[in-house]
């Protein structure tokens, strides 16, 4: 009788403690979260059922000066994503030119590495190694890993390549 009357009052303190823990309701606008029910009212938001809901408070991008209004934020949202600090042009071009020469470096090393992995897949023909004469499907295995990334070198490098024509600047000569 012990045994039962104390899993009745764990079990009443767990629920006590649950309630006060709960949430108070969550409304949904779109993409905005409330719960402030006049807000609510006022913009026809649909109550969240189910799970609890974490908000995070962000910081309101500050509108950006000098455009005029038929610019809209659209544009400056390409430019830059919402909060990121103003850089001086002279110091954007820096940073543009030296993420030129970083990408520039990665796509030789890419392409180097692109020769040397042809060269040794030798169009689906590699040398035979050690115990590959003796157990085929071996060699079959190492010749579809070498193909595999040799379409993810190609893969990387032309990602690379997107990143440098996404630079503004001197186009890449190809």
């Amino acid at each position: 009788m012990k045994t039962a009357s104390l899993i009745f009052l764990a079990a009443a303190s767990f629920a006590t403690a649950s309630a006060a823990l709960a949430q108070e309701r969550v409304w949904r606008c779109g993409n905005e979260y409330t719960n402030n029910a006049t807000v609510a009212q006022q913009k026809g938001c649909k109550v969240m059922e189910g799970g609890n809901v974490t908000v995070v408070q962000g910081t309101k991008p500050s509108g950006g000066g000098g455009g005029s209004a038929s610019s809209g934020s659209g544009s400056s949202a390409a430019r830059a994503p919402a909060g990121s600090p103003r850089v001086e042009g002279v110091d954007q071009r820096a940073r543009d030119g030296e993420a030129r020469s970083v990408l520039e470096t990665e796509l030789r090393k890419a392409e180097a590495r692109q020769t040397e992995l042809k060269k040794e897949y030798n169009n689906g023909e590699p040398e035979k190694q050690g115990s590959e004469g003796r157990n085929y499907q071996k060699y079959l295995d190492r010749v579809a890993e070498m193909k595999a990334e040799l379409a993810r070198n190609e893969s990387d490098i032309a990602g690379i390549r997107r990143e440098i024509g996404r630079l503004p600047g001197k186009p890449q000569a190809q």
